[in-house]
C-alpha cells in the first residue's frame, strides 16, 4: 500500500511504523505488562550480587573468629605467665628463708662448738678455780643418779654425765623465754633433788629448740632463744630454789642438737627442751 503514496507521505508513514515497532519492543520489557499465560512479569533476581555479599560476610566472620581465637590464646598465655611468675616468686621466697635458716644454724653451730670446747677443757682439767670454788673429778655419778626421783622426766646416761630432760613447753610460752606460771611446779621438785643428790656436782643448764623460724620479738635466732631460756632457768634455780650460783652454768645450743626429726610436730616438741647436765666434777667450796 505504501507504494501508492506520494514520496513525502511514504517517508512519514515509514517513520511512524518504525516508532510503533520500537514502542512495541520496548513495551514488551515493561514490568507492569502481563506476561504470557496471564502472570505478572518480574525481574530476574540479582543472584551474582547476593552471592558476592554472602562471600564477603563469610570472610568477615572468619576473620572475626580468628581474632577471637587469638584473643583467647593470648589470655591463656598471659594467665600461664602470671602463674609461672608467682611460682618463681614463691620459690625465691622459700630459698631466701632457707638461706636465712642455714645462716642462723651455722651461727648457732659455731657458738655451740665454742661452748663444747670450753666445756671439754673444763672437764679435762684435774682442777679448776671458778669464783673461788675448786672443781675435782668424781667417778660415782651413776650410783648417785639411781637415787633421783624426777617425777617421770627422762634421765639419760651420757658417758660420764647424767642428763635430765625437761620439755620447754612445760616451762615457757612457745617461741619465747617467758616462763609459764606453772613452771615452778616442774622446777621446784627437781631443784630439791639436785640439792639432795648432787649438792656439789657441776650442773649445766642447756637450752635446745626446734628449727622453726622465729617471728617478731627481740629473739631473732634459735641460739638467742635458748640462751634466754637457759638464763631464765638459772635465775629460778638460784634465786627461788637457792642452789649455789658457782655450781651452775648455762649453754645455749639453739637447734643444732636435735633429739628427734623436725619433720613432725611430735619431733619438734621433743627438740624444744631444757637439759640439766650433771657432770662428774664437784665443787669443793661453795
Amino acid at each position: 500500500m505504501l507504494r501508492y503514496l506520494p514520496q513525502p507521505q511514504r517517508w512519514i508513514s515509514l517513520m511512524a511504523l518504525a516508532m510503533l515497532v520500537s514502542l512495541g519492543v520496548g513495551c514488551s520489557q515493561n514490568p507492569y505488562l502481563a506476561a504470557p499465560g496471564g502472570a505478572t512479569w518480574q525481574a530476574a533476581p540479582q543472584t551474582a550480587s547476593v552471592n558476592t555479599a554472602d562471600v564477603q560476610i563469610a570472610e568477615l566472620n572468619r576473620r572475626v573468629q580468628l581474632l577471637d581465637d587469638n584473643n583467647r590464646q593470648l589470655h591463656t598465655q598471659l594467665a600461664q605467665s602470671e602463674q609461672q611468675t608467682q611460682v618463681y616468686r614463691d620459690e625465691s621466697e622459700v630459698l631466701r628463708r632457707q638461706l636465712a635458716d642455714v645462716s642462723k644454724q651455722m651461727e648457732s653451730s659455731a657458738i655451740a662448738a665454742r661452748n663444747a670446747e670450753q666445756r671439754v677443757r673444763g672437764m679435762q682439767a684435774s682442777s679448776q678455780v671458778r669464783g673461788g670454788a675448786t672443781i675435782v673429778p668424781n667417778t660415782n655419778l651413776s650410783q648417785l643418779a639411781s637415787q633421783l626421783n624426777t617425777g617421770g622426766l627422762p634421765v639419760v646416761q651420757d658417758g660420764a654425765s647424767i642428763r635430765i630432760l625437761i620439755p620447754s613447753d612445760r616451762l615457757f610460752q612457745q617461741g619465747t623465754a617467758q616462763l609459764l606460771p606453772s613452771a615452778s611446779q616442774t622446777l621446784d621438785p627437781i631443784a630439791n633433788q639436785l640439792r639432795t643428790v648432787f649438792p656439789r656436782q657441776r650442773i649445766a643448764i642447756e637450752g635446745h629448740t626446734d628449727n622453726a623460724t622465729l617471728y617478731g620479738g627481740s629473739l631473732a635466732t634459735s641460739h638467742q632463744l635458748t640462751s634466754a631460756q637457759s638464763g631464765a632457768i638459772l635465775e629460778v634455780l638460784t634465786r627461788r630454789n637457792g642452789l649455789p650460783p658457782a655450781q651452775l652454768f648455762t649453754i645455749a645450743q639453739g637447734a643444732s642438737v636435735p633429739r628427734q626429726s623436725n619433720e613432725t610436730p611430735a619431733g619438734r616438741a621433743d627438740n624444744r627442751r631444757i637439759e640439766l647436765v650433771i657432770y662428774p666434777d664437784t665443787v669443793q667450796s661453795l
